[in-house]
């Protein structure tokens, strides 16, 4: 399959849009810089076991037998299975806690074209169904349930889903079940992934859900712009997770962070909470390069996102919800945001109108509250805000500080049923969201401290361009 970019023009963009970018890590706890070079005291390689990289031959008993043998091992210090150079065709498989799965430079792990190697397992219990079908879904590439202390790495080497066959199927309507991810990890904890190239997934990319203490670190994920609901990482109902330094093309949102879909993530009730993300750079032709929701009924609060750069996209940020989701999405922070060549800069949505069943409550109504978005510069930007609440269900306390965007609408700001202050957006805002931030609503803002005043006042009407 033609690969929408190849590493030179990873680099290449990286290099454009990352100038002046530290790399050293800052923020919570969480979010720290993680070796690949952990050290397991027993490793094997995936040839001891009958694999044969010759992109041809099926390695799914090998590496099923690989981590049945590494099992022995995890009380005692965990184990390595180490992938060589070469083309190593399989079906999902699962992990075990206390391993490490790492790749040659020159190894790719790729995807079975061929579904019965990918089973079908039961829906997540906080979206009642499969996310496209009724029903199971089909299990991941690499699949990881009731783990802890898991690391997939690689000197850049290559996980392949060879979602084509996937992507066509979607269009033709001839699937059963729902699509699989590349990577899901089920209620886990310790979970590292790091230095790998992930393309082509069946659906979305790097799936944590009912995780905790998740690490993501310079990794990239390509797949083709039209590809279908190909999201690159998505922190699902998940806590303390740390994405950063990561280059993302994909046929859906860069980033997406969910929490379970109307009835049954209230039941659920597992917020994705503590969610940092630092150093961004992608795009994506249909959608955002990062998005809340839609699936957000477990509730989502306290993300903090640094230093992103979208090109080329659909949408910059964005919050997706609408009647029936229910619970909140709360003390959101954003800045530091670059785009260029972006439709809308910032989206917020009430009637993302896509229902599991007939059994939704249209009374839970999502509560969407302090959310802090600052220092974005844009260029060649059609519309700065498209920020749409819900009737009787205002949206409020939008915070908007330091945007400047080059818009080429007339009408660069589009507002209904939000409320909310801002200061030093050009072109000016919607009136909803006129009134001043500083000094009376700081408080009402997330993570708006008495400091950036003089920032405010510095920039109040420069432009950035």
């Amino acid at each position: 399959m033609r690969r929408s970019f190849t590493p030179a023009d990873v680099f290449l963009v990286l290099a454009l849009f990352i100038k002046e970018i530290p790399w050293g890590v800052r923020g919570s706890s969480h979010c720290q810089q993680t070796s690949s070079g952990v050290v397991r005291p027993h490793s094997v390689t995936i040839t001891e076991f009958g694999a044969v990289g010759d992109g041809l031959t099926l390695n799914t008993k090998a590496f099923q037998n690989a981590i049945f043998y590494l099992n022995s091992f995890a009380d005692k210090g965990g184990a390595q299975l180490f992938v060589p150079a070469g083309r190593w065709l399989t079906g999902s498989f699962d992990l075990i806690s206390h391993l490490t799965l790492r790749l040659d430079k020159d190894a790719v792990i790729l995807g079975s074209t061929n579904s019965a190697d990918w089973p079908v397992v039961d829906p997540l219990p906080s979206y009642g169904r499969g996310r496209e079908l009724p029903g199971g879904r089909h299990r991941s590439l690499i699949y990881g349930c009731n783990l802890t202390d898991v690391i997939i790495t690689g000197d850049n080497g290559t996980i392949d889903g060879h979602g084509n066959v996937w992507w066509n199927w979607f269009r033709n309507g001839t699937l059963n079940f729902t699509r699989p991810h590349l990577v899901e990890f089920i209620n886990s904890t310790g979970l590292v992934i790091l230095n790998l190239t992930f393309l082509n997934s069946p659906f979305w990319t790097i799936h944590p859900v009912y995780c905790s203490q998740v690490i993501v670190q310079n990794v990239t994920i390509i797949a083709p712009l039209d590809s279908p609901n190909t999201d690159g990482i998505d922190p699902d109902s998940s806590n303390d997770v740390c994405i950063e330094d990561c280059y993302i093309s994909t046929g859906d949102d860069l980033i997406a962070i969910k929490s379970g879909w109307d009835e049954y993530g209230i039941s659920y009730a597992r917020p994705s909470t503590n969610i940092i993300i630092h150093r961004l750079v992608g795009e994506t032709r249909s959608s955002s390069g990062i998005a809340l929701g839609s699936e957000m009924s477990g509730g989502i609060s306290e993300v903090h996102a640094e230093k992103l750069q979208f090109f080329n996209s659909n949408m910059g940020i964005t919050i997706k919800t609408s009647r029936g989701r229910g619970n909140y999405v709360r003390n959101i922070y954003i800045s530091d945001v670059t785009l260029a060549n972006v439709n809308i800069a910032i989206r917020f949505t009430g009637q993302f109108e896509e229902h599991p069943d007939e059994f939704y409550d249209p009374d839970a109504l999502p509560v969407i509250e302090k959310i802090t978005i600052k220092d974005v510069r844009g260029e060649k930007v059609k519309v700065g805000g498209l920020l749409q609440g819900i009737e009787g269900d205002k949206f409020h306390n939008i915070c908007l500080s330091n945007i400047t965007l080059a818009v080429a609408s007339d009408f660069p700001w589009n507002c209904s049923y939000v409320q909310g202050y801002s200061d030093s957006v050009s072109p000016e805002t919607c009136e909803a969201l006129k009134e001043s931030i500083f000094p009376e609503h700081q408080t009402d803002c997330y993570c708006l401290s008495n400091h950036l005043r003089s920032l405010v006042d510095h920039t109040r009407g420069a432009r950035l361009w």
